[in-house]
């Protein structure tokens, strides 16, 4: 192994994957497929051989989740199967009859977990509006309210919350801040540092970035009785990241700082040729001066606003159901974060409950030549 987790600057914690090499030496890391290790000791003693059987633990994993770690400059992370996976652990660790709150606007299937599964399982669950700090003091339970989740930018009207003032409220009040930063990816927002004490990613969309992977992570600040509980239950429940996947995952972090880049200099660029365009009624991405969150996302993301934005079209439901449709270069398909661009008539996917408008297109900017994507979307218009 070299020395370059000796840096701390993305770019080159990504490209080097911290200096992860084969047995061989080889610049390309090793997959490891073995689901058990030899010589690992029940009572401790051999505490040079750290894996037992891959349910808790890979040295495919590890080096994945080293780099996540360093990236969100955390204490540990751990990798799961699914970003669901990965967000339902938090809540399961909670002691039954927990209160949490949610915001409004997030990811539409873990509201709904919550809502229902959450719920069963003795959760009591609030939800307030996005970025409201005065209904987030008035909602907060002190000695009662175990956590809060955020998640920003919020998909898919990539509203906005002041990650730094919310964790102190949240603080104030002895519960937990985790946030959803999947959109902001490590490169542009590190939650951590801004006072959360979870952060959690699906790791499928920008951070494999190849729409190849299925998976999600949390990463914590603090390595307490609370993560443990997380750690434990994910072995239990068998929903660690298979290492073929971690692989895969840790191969396609080596350029997650180019790929956001690219897509953060497209959707910008897209956001502003569209923001006055006839057909369409608001153009939301944090980027522009226009957005209602554009303050705080400027002080808490850095080098771009990421690469989704929504468009709300003149002509309603139906009209976006076409614009769907009609796109070439525009993939018609859910997810986010690789480097292909998706259209996706987001509202009529989550269903009648959904507080999505039915005029709404989510777009997924991908690393395209930035004036096709741009004729792609006018053609149709």
């Amino acid at each position: 192994m070299s020395d370059s987790n000796q840096y701390s600057k993305p770019a080159t914690l990504c490209a080097t994957a911290l200096g992860v090499t084969g047995a061989s030496g080889g610049l390309a890391p090793s997959i490891n497929m073995a689901t058990t290790f030899e010589g690992y000791a029940q009572d401790g003693t051999n505490s040079d051989r750290p894996y037992q059987y891959t349910r808790s633990g890979n040295p495919g994993l590890s080096e994945a989740e080293n780099l996540i770690t360093a990236l969100e400059q955390g204490q540990d992370s751990l990798l799961f199967a699914s970003g669901m996976a990965s967000a339902i652990g938090v809540f399961m660790a909670l002691e039954p009859g927990s209160h949490v709150i949610i915001e409004h606007i997030m990811y539409w299937s873990l509201r709904n977990w919550l809502l229902s599964e959450g719920k069963k399982m003795g959760l009591e669950v609030s939800i307030i509006a996005n970025g409201n700090q005065p209904e987030l003091e008035a909602t907060l339970i002190p000695g009662k309210t175990a956590l809060v989740w955020i998640e920003t930018p919020a998909n898919p009207t990539w509203m906005i919350t002041d990650i730094e003032k919310t964790a102190s409220i949240v603080h104030a009040a002895g519960a937990l801040l985790c946030v959803d930063s999947t959109v902001a990816t490590p490169i542009l927002t590190k939650p951590l540092t801004l006072g959360a004490d979870l952060v959690m990613h699906s790791a499928t969309k920008y951070l494999n970035g190849h729409s190849d992977v299925l998976g999600g992570t949390l990463i914590t600040g603090r390595d307490d009785e609370y993560w443990q509980r997380i750690r434990a239950n994910r072995t239990s429940y068998g929903s660690v990241l298979g290492t073929f996947e971690a692989w895969l995952l840790l191969r396609g972090m080596r350029t997650l700082p180019i790929r956001v880049k690219a897509a953060c200099d497209n959707a910008m660029a897209i956001a502003k040729h569209f923001e006055n365009h006839p057909r369409i009624s608001s153009v939301q991405y944090p980027g522009l001066a226009s957005h209602p969150g554009h303050d705080i996302a400027a002080r808490q993301m850095t080098g771009g606003f990421g690469g989704m934005m929504s468009i709300r079209l003149t002509g309603g439901r139906s009209e976006a159901a076409r614009v769907a449709r009609e796109t070439r270069l525009f993939m018609q398909a859910t997810s986010l974060g690789g480097v292909e661009s998706l259209i996706e008539h987001r509202g009529p996917v989550e269903g009648p409950d959904s507080p999505v408008p039915d005029d709404l297109l989510r777009l997924s900017i991908g690393i395209e030549d930035v004036d096709d994507l741009i004729e792609d979307l006018e053609r149709v218009l």
